[in-house]
């Protein structure tokens, strides 16, 4: 865990500069949220959505978050399984976040994996075009209610090239992502510049414990054996919910008093999957 989390904070150190260069928002960054209790939201797939125990040992990285974050901060975990930026939309799923969002709560935006699914129109986007198009219909709704919007850059699949090297999976739709948040003054955390520098020096093997790489026998609920390099064992979500955190801080969207652990070992055994 120690390695791990020296790689992610010199993965973070890397590229989150650059994202706070890209996003820089004069009236942003001299906004204090107002005191008291604050909620993040989080719309987002299957990456950063909560689990139950009939799908453990399997982990969003929603669920690690509250270990990084104080006390005065809860989070509100929306992220669905399967959902696209488009088909969150289409099922209505982002208008009671929109109804329940106050103040100074924050929206954390995470989608890509799903619109990247040509096969399938009711998930499918285009990075340049229909998927900002459906992002910023969040970062207008969240605004409009006196929040603040945050878009998130998918969170990286683990792929090696023949050489060893980690290979981005997600095309266009980081780029898109980065030049909407660019275009409207929007604070970007860039999870799939961090998380690919982060699977990089952990390697082809020892990247394989931060996903769903089971043995057989392993997990009663995958009783042959797992191979999934998108979805996350706990150490796994417990990393990305770090960058997410440290991210958060970096870009001042949240204060280094709001943040907590960031440099701290956060035993995989802290997380549980609630019942079925």
């Amino acid at each position: 865990m120690s390695l791990s989390r020296r790689q992610t904070v010199t993965a973070l150190a890397a590229v989150l500069p650059a994202a706070t260069a890209l996003t820089a928002h004069p009236a942003a960054a001299a906004a204090r949220p107002p005191a008291g209790p604050r909620t993040l939201y989080i719309a987002g797939d299957s990456t950063a959505a909560r689990k139950y125990a009939d799908a453990a040992p399997e982990t969003g990285w929603g669920m690690a978050l509250p270990f990084f974050l104080g006390p005065h901060l809860r989070v509100a975990n929306h992220a669905v399984n399967g959902r696209s930026s488009r088909s969150f939309l289409d099922e209505g799923r982002l208008a009671p976040i929109l109804a329940a969002l106050r103040p100074g709560d924050l929206l954390l935006i995470q989608f890509g994996h799903n619109d990247q699914k040509t096969e399938d129109p009711t998930r499918h986007t285009e990075p340049w075009t229909s998927y900002r198009e459906h992002l910023l219909r969040y970062v207008t709704g969240a605004r409009a209610r006196g929040a603040r919007p945050v878009l998130l850059t998918s969170v990286e699949r683990r792929r090696f090239a023949t050489g060893g090297g980690a290979v981005p999976t997600h095309g266009e739709y980081p780029a898109a992502m980065r030049a909407l948040a660019a275009d409207h003054g929007v604070d970007l955390v860039d999870v799939q510049a961090a998380s690919l520098a982060l699977w990089g020096r952990l390697g082809p093997e020892a990247s394989k414990e931060h996903f769903l790489w089971l043995a057989p026998g392993e997990s009663p609920n995958h009783p042959d054996g797992k191979q999934d390099n998108t979805h996350f064992r706990p150490r796994g979500a417990i990393e990305v919910a770090r960058m997410v955190a440290a991210g958060l801080c970096r870009t001042r969207v949240l204060r280094p008093g709001d943040t907590r652990r960031l440099d701290a070992d956060v035993p995989p055994g802290r997380i549980t999957w609630p019942p079925a």
